[in-house]
């Protein structure tokens, strides 16, 4: 990934994407999880003070391994039990149906096979389980999607690959699940601030993109 990529990306996100406003998304997204589940894109461990206690345990997956070391003192603080299974979100080293939740959040945009990280998510998840999302994506007003439409080649050479136009609802319903939604935009609106909320359970098979 390089310097840029592995280092200073990562210490750029974790501040950018850790403000305040932020924090009360990422509460409200990470409400309701309980058991083991699976994190991807963990990066620096934002999320991880807002996981309830009902969580136990958590497989943590990430690109840059420096973000490790920007979560070193939020997981020494967690009572979650964290492990770091891997650096692709599109080929997960976890069993089938073994996990009881999956989260990402600002994490879709970035994932250069998307579609094939959310077939991986499904393929973990238990039956019964869980995928709860929080993403950036596809703005609802004409004239900020033309932009993003514009931007997103430039933005994706120094963001990590972030594509600022993905609708996020869509890419998971064609994965395979079937979500309570809500989008809504930040304070920050423009380009960046149409959000995308989701609690999906996985489609019956017949259902499944």
């Amino acid at each position: 990934m390089g310097v840029y990529g592995d280092r200073i990306l990562p210490w750029a996100i974790d501040k950018m994407c850790g403000t305040a406003e932020n924090d009360g998304y990422r509460a409200a997204i990470c409400a309701g999880l309980a058991g083991d589940g699976v994190e991807i894109g963990f990066g620096s461990g934002l999320n991880l003070p807002h996981y309830p206690p009902e969580v136990t345990s958590l497989m943590a997956v990430d690109p840059a391994t420096y973000g490790r070391r920007l979560a070193a003192d939020r997981v020494a603080a967690s009572p979650v039990d964290v492990r770091y299974v891997g650096l692709d979100g599109s080929a997960l080293p976890i069993d089938d149906e073994s996990v009881d939740f999956v989260l990402t959040t600002w994490t879709l945009c970035t994932i250069p096979d998307a579609e094939r990280a959310l077939s991986e998510l499904r393929r973990v998840l238990r039956s019964d389980g869980v995928y709860h999302y929080l993403e950036h994506g596809l703005a609802t007003a004409e004239r900020h999607r033309r932009w993003q439409n514009r931007l997103t080649p430039g933005w994706r050479r120094v963001a990590g690959g972030c594509r600022l136009n993905v609708a996020i609802h869509d890419l998971v319903a064609a994965a395979g699940f079937t979500a309570q939604t809500r989008t809504f935009t930040s304070t920050s609106g423009g380009v960046f601030g149409t959000l995308y909320e989701g609690r999906a359970r996985k489609a019956p098979e017949a259902t499944a993109a």
